[in-house]
């Protein structure tokens, strides 16, 4: 068998392996785009759907007015589908939703938590596909009883909130009996030689987000994307959490003085708690607002020292500037070269 053979093997097997994710998508390749916020919108989202994946808009940091601006510029910038991600924690989580359903997203990605059943029936019943995070096993299976049509599992290595489980080891727990629906896989992935074997082990598609902060779309001020190409996997920390009292959800950043001013906080909020000048629930409400102002600090205004570079490890992965679509096919011909070799091989 000669080697163009086992090539066009190989290019087959890919979109075999990743057809369920891609049609659930409506996309040629079955990778969505991490929702980041201040860096997923418009632009970035509707170039990664223009490449042939699936752009998803960042709800974190828009209020309603704010998110169905974006979505209809993305709309006008792309007809290829793609998603927007909402954090269930959003104070005004129903009109979001609602933004979603009245401008035709056909996708919702439901972040942050446990979705409540609500909410998944109030996208249900306009039609759209839901996707949720599942953090174990009997979540996703307790999701799929409400009707959650797909799922992410990401895992420690991703950038920003993340959960402390490594994804190699969710997807060992997952991916063998989580059969009757999509499932996605996030958290580190930098290469398309893992994107080949996490299809292999059932996947539907992976989830990318820290490999799309340097393209030439994303509206990242210069300094941030530098700040990203001079990174190395060993500099995207977890944050630390400073009292069982106060429980942080791990932040995973490149480390700067920010890392040091978060623990400054921690200390503060603890101290003014210990000293009856604030309630608990106060204390806890300053600790988790503290990455909010320090992330846009970074992204937009460029500030690399005291803004917050929420990085997966896959940073280290990222070694310049350029455009998605370049991106894409980079990730997709590394998966089918892996594919190829396993091909030589059998």
């Amino acid at each position: 068998m000669n080697s163009r053979s086992n090539l066009d093997i190989a290019r087959s097997d890919l979109y075999r392996l990743s057809a369920r994710g891609a049609e659930f998508l409506g996309v040629r390749y079955a990778i969505l785009g991490g929702a980041m916020s201040w860096v997923s919108e418009r632009r970035l989202v509707a170039a990664t759907s223009n490449s042939g994946a699936f752009g998803v808009i960042a709800t974190g940091s828009l209020s309603p007015e704010e998110l169905r601006e974006e979505v209809l510029g993305t709309f006008a910038l792309t007809e290829k589908p793609f998603g927007v991600n909402v954090i269930i924690m959003h104070p005004e989580l129903k009109e979001l939703l609602e933004v979603c359903i009245h401008e035709g997203v056909k996708h919702v990605v439901l972040a942050g938590g446990m979705p409540p059943q609500w909410a998944i029936d109030l996208l249900k019943q306009s039609g759209t596909r839901v996707v949720a995070f599942a953090p174990t096993l009997p979540v996703a299976k307790k999701l799929r009883r409400r009707g959650v049509d797909a799922f992410i599992i990401e895992g420690m290595e991703a950038g920003g909130h993340t959960g402390p489980v490594a994804t190699s080891v969710l997807c060992q727990e997952i991916l063998p009996y989580l059969k009757d629906v999509p499932v996605f896989v996030g958290g580190g992935i930098g290469r398309g030689d893992i994107i080949a074997q996490y299809l292999l082990m059932g996947a539907a598609g992976c989830q990318i987000g820290t490999r799309f902060v340097c393209a030439l779309e994303s509206i990242a001020h210069e300094n941030f994307k530098k700040a990203f190409i001079n990174a190395k996997a060993r500099d995207a920390q977890l944050s630390v959490q400073l009292d069982p009292e106060f429980p942080v959800i791990p932040v995973r950043a490149i480390s700067n003085k920010a890392t040091l001013e978060f623990n400054e906080a921690q200390r503060n909020a603890i101290a003014s708690y210990r000293e009856g000048k604030m309630g608990q629930k106060e204390a806890q409400l300053f600790i988790e607002r503290f990455w909010a102002g320090s992330l846009r600090r970074a992204v937009i205004d460029g500030d690399i020292e005291y803004g917050s570079l929420m990085a997966g490890q896959s940073v280290g992965m990222v070694e310049k500037e350029q455009p998605v679509a370049e991106i894409v096919d980079e990730l997709i011909t590394q998966a089918i070269h892996a594919l190829e070799i396993r091909q030589l091989n059998l």
